[in-house]
């Protein structure tokens, strides 16, 4: 056999050889996108959703159809790899208009019930399951409250709701609404549950609930969540609460120190004034530039360095500073009022608070809240709370289902990109290829 011969049979084999493994590598990927939207479902059922609830809402409309299924890849059209819910119902036969029917249907106070009721079982449920463990495992489980504000950018049609808003994100004043949360951080991160929402209104009329602010809303919720854990017979710990320079009120870090004897520890400004224990005066801008500040370095974080300081202000008495100094980061402290809770507790649980912001950075992209366009109020309410489960859903599907060997990238990649192929009949999904 000549020289070339051979080497178009060699060249030819390499070929064949390349294209079976990308067949097989294809096959492997389908199979795991296959186990990612069957665990999804699992977690749907884990999660404790009411059966009844698509049939209460479709009782209002008088329709006879299992839509949750619809409903879930419609709001969420990104998570299986379309751009719009348009694209998805054009491959899926679905109609794009039924979610926003069915979701209107039910008031707004039902969602928000659904919402604390399941974010309370949750909870109570971990909490009996630790209760009966050792004090090092319970140290593992440990709660931190986290306040948060989000802007779902809005575009068409403005409702009462839309406003103009500050966002963290985009860094500028942006058209959308207003929502504040109250999660809960279990563990170092392990979980995260959405507990309470509510949607603050620009142009508040009349006397009532409408005319909470920011700080209103945080304290009201975070009191009726304690209190109702409290009647279902589970013995919280003093609350940690953990939020942004936003929530940096005198009054609720006082409210919630005498009430539930908690801590706030909140990102400072670098407007405030401080008089340090030797009698120094400082503002918050001296305190993140360079200085002689009695410096330690962190033994759970190689190259972060702190400092604890004692302080007292004019606005909230008596508060603890902590100057945190990370690598290529910009020096930034935060501070709560005066407690003994040691700086690496403070530390790991100020980590927890970003922890938060990626994750649901992540998520707004990833679940598309920005493409959700209804034309009521109720419905909207419908679709942020379902959206707020959802980022349970997912969650707890690649931290708890796959016991950290999946993560919640890797699960959204494979459905993305194999969504196509996808069976799952309680979710009405059935494979295209």
């Amino acid at each position: 056999m000549s020289r070339t011969k051979r080497y178009v049979k060699k060249h030819a084999k390499a070929i064949n050889r390349r294209r079976l493994h990308a067949k097989a590598r294809h096959e492997q990927q389908q199979r795991q996108a296959q186990r990612d939207i069957d665990a999804l479902h699992q977690a749907l059922h884990d999660v404790g959703l009411p059966d009844d609830l698509v049939l209460e809402i479709e009782g209002r409309l008088r329709a006879q159809k299992k839509l949750l299924g619809k409903i879930f890849g419609l709001m969420f059209p990104s998570l299986f790899g379309c751009r719009s819910a348009h694209e998805l119902t054009r491959t899926r036969g679905w109609d794009k208009n039924m979610p926003s029917r069915l979701l209107a249907a039910l008031p707004k106070r039902s969602w928000l019930k659904r919402l604390r009721k399941l974010g309370h079982d949750i909870l109570c449920a971990l909490g009996r399951h630790v209760e009966s463990m050792s004090a090092a495992t319970r140290s593992r489980w440990q709660w931190t409250w986290v306040w948060d504000d989000t802007v779902f950018r809005k575009y068409g049609q403005d409702l009462e709701l839309v406003g103009s808003w500050y966002s963290g994100q985009h860094k500028r004043v942006v058209h959308g609404i207003d929502g504040v949360l109250l999660l809960v951080v279990i563990g170092e991160g392990t979980l995260v549950v959405p507990v309470d929402f509510a949607v603050r209104r620009p142009d508040p009329k009349g006397p009532g609930a409408r005319c909470r602010s920011k700080l209103g809303w945080a304290q009201v919720m975070l009191d009726e969540s304690i209190a109702a854990l409290c009647r279902r017979g589970l013995q919280l710990p003093t609350p940690l609460v953990v939020a942004d320079s936003w929530f940096s009120d005198s009054k609720l870090m006082a409210h919630v120190a005498h009430r539930h004897h908690g801590t706030v520890l909140v990102q400072g400004k670098t407007t405030y004034t401080f008089t340090l224990a030797d009698g120094q005066k400082v503002k918050g801008a001296d305190l993140v530039q360079p200085a002689n500040w009695p410096w330690r370095q962190s033994l759970h974080a190689p190259g972060c360095r702190y400092a604890r300081l004692r302080a007292m202000s004019p606005t909230y008495g008596a508060v603890t500073l902590l100057l945190v100094d990370k690598p290529s980061e910009d020096r930034f402290y935060v501070f709560c009022l005066a407690s003994d809770i040691p700086a690496t507790r403070l530390l790991r649980v100020w980590s927890r608070r970003h922890l938060i912001e990626q994750v649901f950075r992540t998520l707004k992209s990833l679940l598309a809240t920005d493409a959700c366009q209804v034309h009521n109020e109720d419905a909207y309410y419908g679709h942020l709370v379902l959206r707020l489960i959802a980022c349970f859903v997912l969650y707890y599907t690649s931290r708890v289902i796959f016991k950290g060997h999946v993560t919640m990238d890797e699960m959204v990649f494979n459905l993305k990109h194999h969504w196509s192929s996808v069976n799952c009949q309680p979710l009405e999904l059935y494979g295209l290829s």
